[in-house]
């Protein structure tokens, strides 16, 4: 087999190459084959690969399991896939699984082309209307092999659509290392499926919860066991989106798939792992960035710029310190940049429109936190308090942006604290909440009670209270 210009690596080069293993690369199998991988997919470091490669003229998705005691997860992710094959329950075909000389081990299964996850044929759609025939035909397939998995008796761990294929009419099921035969050829017990099903309906944005009867038909009508608890099963719900929220925002501060950090004895750096090239040179000389920026704010506290890289237009927003009081005050506490860093993940996370957050610096003397700076997307629409007309109710499609955006805040009991209408832009058929800095989610009812009173009377403050507008949104806006 001609490798071209693929390196050759062996378990411990892939073990030791990070996050960023150059490809294409060459493995030797055990029997002297090569398989010679193209395109990374993902990566655990020191731990696991997954890529699209070649194996003798075949394309493959292979992964390597090359951590020290891999073997348990190479065996779980064999089981899995032949559960799922004795089940008949479409799985891409288990091609070669051994273990790799050096130490290690490798499962190449057959690469589905054309295929488009669940996940990614659903990005698109997250914002579209509850209930629109476009999502539900992304939904509906998974609901329906999620019924079928019951019926056989299998669980699948880690549900969530990115671990469903789509290629035309036909639906794969992939990551064998979450399944689980809990009670092979007989359906699941109706507590352990509700269980299972309700970690698939916490991937959905609470308005979807709307939709909850339509996708259990779809379920049944996979063979799924009926679900005799529906409260459970909502409450089940609620405690999966609550610990996924946890666990997302964990992430953020720590290095990982998706984030990368830094820490030093000088500064902590979180940002997006997919900008952190395109935004080390910033994040190098902030202050240059805020000062050849369009300022938008200068105040003692806060210094707001907009600031273009690359011709891309980013807000650099720079917490300054008073004085010495103010630097003793702060010197203990999380920045105001990593509240804002935290909510604005938090927001997005819930699908509530609020420019993306890309990175965080805080300038530190050890543990000690000093400045801090953090880096948005700029959102270039008005604010409210410039693009509606007090004497007049705003339009229909605008007037529905403001209350579903004011609706999924209190459903997911979400207070702003200074809800000014600056504070609210409207962009793209959506209006996105900025300056989070006193963003706040509640754990009990009555606190996010009085929260959004206080919310609801300061943005009814932007205009006269006798004024067309403000009493339409007196009238529309949710009272608790």
């Amino acid at each position: 087999m001609n490798t071209g210009t693929a390196q050759w690596i062996n378990a411990r080069g892939l073990r030791d190459a990070g996050r960023s293993p150059e490809t294409p690369f060459c493995v030797v199998l055990a029997d002297g084959r090569e398989v010679v991988l193209r395109q990374l997919l993902r990566i655990l470091p020191g731990k696991r690969i997954v890529a699209e490669g070649d194996w003798g003229g075949r394309p493959v998705l292979a992964k390597f399991f090359v951590a020290e005691g891999s073997a348990r997860h190479w065996a779980q992710e064999q089981a899995g896939i032949t559960a799922l094959r004795q089940a008949n329950l479409p799985t891409p075909d288990l091609l070669l699984a051994e273990a790799l000389p050096g130490g290690g081990h490798v499962l190449l299964t057959a690469f589905v082309e054309g295929a488009q996850s669940l996940a990614d044929a659903w990005q698109p759609l997250s914002e579209s209307p509850v209930g629109s025939p476009q999502a539900l035909n992304v939904l509906l397939p998974a609901f329906r092999m999620v019924g079928k998995m019951h019926a056989a008796g299998l669980v699948q761990n880690d549900l969530h659509l990115g671990n469903f294929l789509r290629t035309g009419d036909e639906l794969f099921v992939i990551d064998g290392d979450a399944v689980r035969a809990v009670s092979f050829g007989k359906p699941l017990e109706s507590q352990r499926a509700a269980s299972n099903l309700a970690v698939l309906f916490a991937q959905l944005p609470l308005a979807w919860d709307s939709q909850r009867d339509v996708l259990i038909e779809a379920y049944l009508a996979g063979g799924g066991c009926r679900i005799s608890d529906i409260a459970g099963l909502q409450h089940e719900v609620s405690r999966v989106r609550t610990w996924r929220l946890k666990d997302y925002l964990g992430k953020t501060v720590r290095d990982c798939t998706l984030f990368s950090v830094k820490r030093s004895a000088l500064s902590f750096v979180a940002m997006r792992r997919e900008e952190a090239g395109r935004l080390s040179s910033l994040l190098d000389a902030p202050d240059d960035a805020v000062r050849g920026g369009q300022l938008l704010k200068d105040g003692r506290t806060c210094t707001v710029a907009r600031a273009t890289l690359d011709e891309r237009v980013l807000v650099v927003k720079r917490y300054n310190l008073k004085n010495a009081r103010h630097l003793l005050a702060r010197f203990w506490r999380p920045s105001r940049a990593w509240h804002s860093w935290r909510e604005g993940h938090r927001l997005g996370f819930l699908g509530i429109p609020t420019p993306a957050p890309l990175a965080l610096l805080e300038e530190r003397v050890g543990p000690l936190r000093r400045r801090a700076f953090l880096i948005n997307e700029f959102c270039p629409g008005p604010s409210l308090l410039d693009y509606l007309a007090p004497d007049r109710e705003p339009e229909a499609e605008i007037g529905r942006a403001i209350v579903s955006l004011f609706r999924i805040l209190c459903d997911n009991r979400i207070s702003h604290g200074d809800l000014k209408a600056t504070n609210l832009l409207w962009h793209d058929g959506k209006v996105f909440v900025i300056d989070l800095d006193a963003v706040l989610q509640h754990r009990s009812a009555s606190a996010f009670a009085r929260a959004w009173q206080r919310d609801r009377a300061r943005l009814l403050r932007n205009w006269p209270a006798t004024s067309a507008l403000c009493q339409w949104l007196d009238r529309h806006l949710p009272t608790a």
